[in-house]
């Protein structure tokens, strides 16, 4: 069995066919979380109560008007006149992925410089820098979440894939509203 087959739900499962599906993605989001407890390391809790807080910005403003916030895109869209774009911002932070063929360390550190690092104090730095150098070896963290053959394989293919496409959706509506994150 996979890490993948624990999922509440895949990425693969969250319907993007009318825009990304706000609480499908939160459900596969919050499996990202316990992704880290896989790891082995207490230096990601920090990561993930970063995520956890990310995803609670999200689902707040989600439940405050589930049909009218039903995807991430009218999320955005119907939060973007406001001065504080919460969930917008959870969302921009939680969609900053690098390279996902490099190191672990080496993706999640070049993320983390190019996202989250100018929002977080002189403290939570070197705390975040402790959890990068925590991240196992790629060969390593596949045994973690038990991808040992082809099918564990073509299913962590499968999922990696619709976050991907998730991420360059919601990355391509930041592109083309810059709006949506001035200021962020």
């Amino acid at each position: 069995m996979t890490y993948f087959d624990t999922l509440a739900r895949s990425y693969v499962d969250v319907d993007t066919s009318k825009g990304v599906d706000t609480e499908q993605f939160l459900e596969a989001t919050e499996g990202l979380v316990k992704l880290f407890d896989l790891l082995g390391s207490a230096a990601f809790s920090v990561v993930q109560n970063d995520m956890n807080g990310n995803i609670k910005k999200i689902r707040e403003r989600y439940l405050s008007n589930p049909t009218a916030n039903n995807t991430l895109e009218e999320l955005m869209k119907n939060e973007s006149p406001e001065k504080k774009r919460v969930a917008t911002e959870g969302l921009l932070w939680l969609t900053s992925l690098d390279n996902p063929t490099e190191e672990l360390n080496a993706s999640f550190t070049k993320s983390y410089e190019q996202t989250l690092r100018k929002h977080h104090s002189i403290v939570i730095r070197p705390v975040f820098g402790l959890a990068m150098k925590a991240c196992p070896y790629r060969k390593d963290f596949y045994e973690k979440i038990g991808v040992l053959d082809e099918d564990g394989l073509a299913q962590m293919r499968a999922w990696l894939e619709a976050l991907e496409n998730i991420i360059s959706i919601i990355q391509n509506v930041f592109k083309a509203n810059p709006a949506y994150i001035k200021g962020m």
